[in-house]
């Protein structure tokens, strides 16, 4: 299986993932809560996946404690600043209104 691209739009309660392949083609969504049974979940879910790379958004900022969670259980995780998400979005969409799924999108198709 090819390697998919894991977006993830981290909030201090939950986390918005959007799965995109190596073309931007969406494959799989999701959002997930930060306790340590949402984390499980949101895990458990991308494992279906055997290559991957997480994007954080903010991997030395709002991100980052899940960003560490991430490569302490041996994942590779890039960091997405903020402004270049929104910059990707602005383009992608031709607007720059916000919203979870829009910003797991933007933050997976910098890291494509």
């Amino acid at each position: 299986m090819a390697e998919v691209i894991i977006g993830v739009d981290p909030h201090k309660l939950s986390a918005t993932i959007e799965i995109v392949d190596r073309q931007e083609r969406l494959v799989a969504t999701g959002r997930f809560n930060t306790d340590q049974r949402g984390y499980t979940a949101m895990r458990s879910y991308a494992r279906t996946f055997p290559h991957r790379l997480w994007a954080v958004e903010g991997a030395n900022g709002t991100g980052r404690p899940l960003a560490q969670r991430l490569v302490e259980d041996g994942e590779r995780v890039v960091d997405v600043p903020a402004k270049l998400a929104a910059r990707v979005r602005l383009f992608d969409t031709g607007h720059n209104r916000k919203t979870d799924a829009l910003d797991a999108h933007s933050i997976a198709v910098v890291a494509v």
